[in-house]
Order: structure tokens, then C-alpha cells, then sequence
């Protein structure tokens, strides 16, 4: 990198750190660290909501994946609008009405203390897991373009992160996740831009359409109904809905992000703003990954995207067979530009059969590429979907450009770091150490307790992170770590919020059993992972109301 990207990287990096923590200085009342006094606007809440989900995954991971597989990914999204609304509608004014400070304390007065104890214990498993994904993602992109371990650009950004967390609490998230928002929108525009220009004169957009669609990259629906299919119509409208109805309306990092909504109706907002722009947000991003396949078209690639990885088989006992299939991928490239001209000039079907025995072909080469770099070093990471979108950034950006992309991914980390982080701390806090252990101190005692927390948590994200490897792609790693808990966790809340007559004996059994049986069915690959979430829910409501009848009722004894 340049001198200029590395001022505009760091200095977009120190302002919004330094502004949050200046801005909430001074935290020592409970409600101002962990709800922000409750004074939230809607377009706060909006941004911060959405702030915590667009991880630097997202931008990250995202881009590849269409790259990769097109734009079929967003039908992933495609049930978020829906349980937005019925959030707005049945969870916000219930956490409102009880003025809680996490989900999980409405459990206990529903059903009793285990099962609000055991439902904050699956949110503090998965989360911290996610977490630490959450750091290692960007940690990949730094080690990249520094060449240095990533163990210490782990250790670099989770200290980052922690440091304006424990700082100012659920406060100076807020803040800062509304700037990293607007630096996160600027540079995923200028990217697109970018790319646009980059294309040859003849191309325009339209035409770059064309290619893409050409290419198979620009089929958004697929109605089939397949469970084993990880993007339907029908697993993002079904399964997707159950997911981001328990990702938002149960999941604490979430939760907390409109629990510092001014009123019931600020809050709402805040998640309709989200369910309006999210689906076309998520569009752009895929779409932005498309345009770089198709500025590919155009331009050489690299049969291997993992650059530190593909320099060490150069000079590998392997170099000369790798070199060989960089050759045959040249020589399909040249074909690929030369129908694409033709495509674009005459819609020539023969054209478009040809390009697809040629990507084909290509798709062949990069899988044998990475069949011979595992060979070679066993131990490199030979997906290399995740590196796309850096390799574009690092190679074709102009200067002072590479610097604001590469903090997009870090401002994106932060903010989603931030927000788990703080939602871990006020878990820890509020449903076990205050509940359990210190009952009556004073404010001064739990605030401090909270960032000494933070702090805790931040180091288990960070050593996670220090130990985790590519799961095919870093955004399915994520959502598959959610859709092995979340539907045991919504089953819990639906089951509170509307089977009145199952117990909280009942319920916890439930629980337990579904989440076994929801390991098995993953283990065993029954179905695409997106349906766990269903499969969960309905498992838990099922098996507890079947509970509920067989086990005798608890005599009260009481005079």
C-alpha cells in the first residue's frame, strides 16, 4: 500500500474511535452504559441495527460468493422484511412494557430461572463464537496486505475494538456505528464506480448485464424446493424468516440496539428502516461482486485469489504444474473476452453456449489449482472465495482508494465487534452476575463490572479468532453457527410469548432435546442449514407441549 491509503486508513480509524470515546467519557450510570440513557432516534436505531449485522463478512465474504455463485444469494434475505414486522409488532412493545435490559430477563418471570438461564447461555455460546469470527475476518484482510502473522493483526483490531467499547458502552457504539455506516456506504459506491470505469469503452453497464447473465451469474430466484439447497426462494422466504426472527428479536446484540430506542415507536422505525433498505443493500453487494467477475472478463485473474499462498507455489516443487494451468487459464481467458465481444454485439446464442463450456473449463483449472496447492501445503487455505474482492481492491484501485475500501472492512468489523461485545458484557452482567452473585451494589459497582466483562469477552473473541480457519466461506461460517442455536432460542421466546400453557419445566426439556437433535440433523446433512432454524422452533413448541401432557403437574403446596 501507499503512504496515502495508509494515512487515509489510519486516520478514518483513529477519528471514529477517538470521537466515540470522547463523546461517552463519562459512564457511570447502568441505564447510560448498557441502553444509552434510552434516547436513541429511529435513524440511529436503524443504522446501529444494521451496523451490527453488516459485519466486515459481509463486504468481505459477500462479493465472493456472487463471484463465485451469483446473485442467488440474497433469496437468503429475502424473510428478514417479515420478521421485522412482526418484531415491531409483538417483541418490542413486550421488552418495552418490562423495561428490561436484556431479552432474556422476560424468561424468568414467564417461566422460571433455569430457562432464562439456559436461553442467555446458548445467546453467550454462539455469540462469543461469532465474535471471534467477526475480528478474524478483517484480521485476514490486514496479514494480507502487510504480509505479517495473523495472530497479531487479531490482537491489534480485537484490542481496538475493546478499547472504545469498555470506553462507552452501548453509547459510544451508537455513535460510532452511525459514522462507520456512512464510510461503509461511500465506499462501497466508489467501488462500484470504479469498476464501471475500469470496464472497456464498449462495455456499458447494460452490456455488463448481459455478460453476467450470460455467465449464469444474474439468476436472483430459484422457486425450487430443494432442502438441501442453501439459497431457494423458499429456504430464504421460510427458513431465513425464522433466522432473522430470532437473530433480531431474541439475540441480545440485537435486542440492545433498539432497546436504546426513545419510545416504542422510535424503535420501530428504527427496524422498518431496515427491513425496507437491507434486501436492496445486500442486492448491491452481490451485485458490485458480479461486476468484478465480470470486469474479469476483461482483465487477467489469477487462477489462485489467495495471494500470499499462490507467490509460495512459485517456488514450490509444484511450480511448474501450477504455472501450466495459469497458462490454459490465459489462453480460455483470451476466448472468454472474444465471445463476449461477440455476445454483446449480436446476442449470439452459439456464443453463449461456448462461454459456458469455457467457464466450465475455467471452474475446472481453479479447482485443480487447489487440488495441487492442498498437495503442496497442506496446511494453506485453498478456498479462496473470501480474497476476491481484495485481490480487485489491492491490484486495480487507484491510490488513497485501497486505503478507504480496506477501512470499510474495518469499520464494519468494529461496529459489529462492538455491538457483541457489549451485548456479551450485559448478558454476563444482568442475567448471571448481577442475578446470581452481587444483587445490591451500587451503580458505580456494575458499570465497572460491565467493562471488566467486555474486556473478558473481547479476550475470548480474540483467542478464537487466533485459532479459526476458512469454513467454505466466512458469511455461511457465521450463519451456520447462528442456525444451530437460534431456532431453540425463538422456539423458547414464541413458546413465552404465545403457548400460555407450557411450563417453564416443559420448555427447558424441550430445549435440550431440540438442541441435540438439531447437531444431528446438521451433522447428518439432511437439509440445508437454513432450515435448522425452523426444524428448531417447531421442535421446541412441539416436543414442549408434548412434555407438558405426560409429566405430572407440579402440586402447589402453598397455604
Amino acid at each position: 500500500m501507499s503512504n496515502i491509503d495508509w494515512i487515509v486508513l489510519l486516520l478514518t480509524l483513529a477519528i471514529i474511535v477517538a470521537y466515540g470515546m470522547w463523546r461517552t467519557r463519562s459512564q457511570k450510570n447502568l441505564d447510560n452504559y448498557l441502553l444509552a440513557s434510552k434516547s436513541a432516534k429511529w435513524w440511529t436505531v436503524g443504522l446501529s441495527v444494521m451496523a451490527t449485522q453488516a459485519s466486515a463478512i459481509t463486504f468481505l465474504s459477500t462479493p465472493g460468493q456472487a463471484f463465485d455463485d451469483g446473485m442467488r444469494f440474497v433469496q437468503f434475505y429475502f424473510g428478514l422484511p417479515i420478521a421485522m414486522v412482526i418484531i415491531c409488532i409483538t417483541f418490542i412493545p413486550i421488552y418495552s412494557k418490562l423495561k428490561v435490559y436484556t431479552a432474556y430477563e422476560y424468561l424468568e418471570g414467564r417461566f422460571d430461572l433455569n430457562t432464562r438461564l439456559f436461553t442467555a447461555f446458548l445467546f453467550l455460546l454462539q455469540r462469543g463464537l461469532a465474535a471471534g469470527i467477526t475480528i478474524y475476518a478483517p484480521a485476514i484482510v490486514l496479514s494480507t496486505v502487510l504480509g505479517v502473522s495473523l495472530g497479531s493483526m487479531v490482537l491489534l483490531i480485537g484490542g481496538l475494538v475493546i478499547l472504545y467499547t469498555v470506553s462507552g458502552g452501548t453509547e459510544a457504539v451508537n455513535i460510532t456505528q452511525k459514522y462507520q455506516m456512512m464510510i461503509i456506504f461511500l465506499g462501497l459506491f466508489i467501488a462500484f464506480g470504479v469498476i464501471m470505469h475500469s470496464l472497456p469503452e464498449d462495455i456499458n453497464f447494460t452490456n455488463a448485464l448481459d455478460i453476467a447473465g450470460a455467465s449464469g451469474k444474474m439468476n436472483v430466484l430459484d422457486f425450487s424446493f430443494d432442502l438441501e439447497d442453501r439459497y431457494t426462494f423458499w429456504t430464504g422466504i421460510i427458513g431465513g424468516s425464522f433466522l432473522a426472527l430470532s437473530y433480531f428479536g431474541t439475540d441480545q446484540s440485537q435486542v440492545q440496539r433498539y432497546l436504546t430506542g426513545a419510545s416504542v415507536a422510535q424503535s420501530r422505525y428504527g427496524l422498518l428502516f431496515n427491513a425496507l433498505l437491507k434486501v436492496p443493500m445486500q442486492f448491491f453487494i452481490l451485485l458490485v461482486g458480479v461486476m468484478v467477475f465480470v470486469f474479469y472478463q476483461f482483465n487477467s485473474s489469477p487462477i489462485f485469489f489467495n495471494k500470499p499462498v499462490k507467490e509460495k507455489m512459485y517456488t514450490s516443487v509444484a511450480a511448474e504444474s501450477f504455472k501450466d494451468l495459469e497458462n490454459q487459464l490465459v489462453t480460455i481467458e483470451l476466448r472468454k473476452t472474444d465471445l463476449f465481444r461477440d455476445y454483446v454485439a449480436t446476442s449470439d446464442p452459439n456464443a453463449s453456449s461456448e462461454i459456458q463450456d469455457l467457464l466450465v473449463q475455467e471452474r475446472q483449472l481453479r479447482a485443480d489449482a487447489k487440488v495441487i496447492v492442498s498437495e503442496t501445503f497442506p496446511d494453506a487455505e485453498t478456498n479462496d472465495k473470501d480474497f476476491v474482492f481484495i485481490h480487485f481492491i489491492l491490484d486495480h484501485l487507484p491510490r488513497g482508494l485501497i486505503g478507504l475500501l480496506l477501512a470499510v472492512f474495518f469499520c464494519a468489523a468494529m461496529s459489529s465487534t462492538a455491538s457483541e461485545l457489549n451485548a456479551l458484557a450485559s448478558t454476563s452482567l444482568v442475567d448471571f452476575y448481577k442475578r446470581l452473585f452481587k444483587k445490591n451494589e451500587s451503580e458505580e459497582h456494575y458499570v465497572s463490572a460491565a467493562k471488566m466483562l467486555t474486556v473478558g469477552w473481547g479476550l475470548v473473541a480474540i483467542s478464537f479468532a487466533s485459532i479459526a480457519s476458512l469454513f467454505e466461506n466466512l458469511i455461511q461460517f457465521v450463519n451456520i453457527i447462528g442456525s444451530l442455536f437460534y431456532g431453540t432460542i425463538l422456539g423458547i421466546f414464541l413458546a413465552a410469548f404465545y403457548v400460555k400453557k407450557i411450563s417453564g419445566r416443559s420448555v427447558l426439556i424441550a430445549a435440550l432435546i431440540t438442541e441435540i437433535l438439531v447437531f444431528i440433523i446438521y451433522k447428518m446433512e439432511v437439509v440445508a442449514f437454513l432450515w435448522l432454524n425452523l426444524i428448531g422452533c417447531v421442535l421446541v413448541l412441539v416436543i414442549a407441549l408434548f412434555v407438558e401432557m405426560i409429566l405430572p403437574k407440579k402440586v402447589d403446596t402453598s397455604l
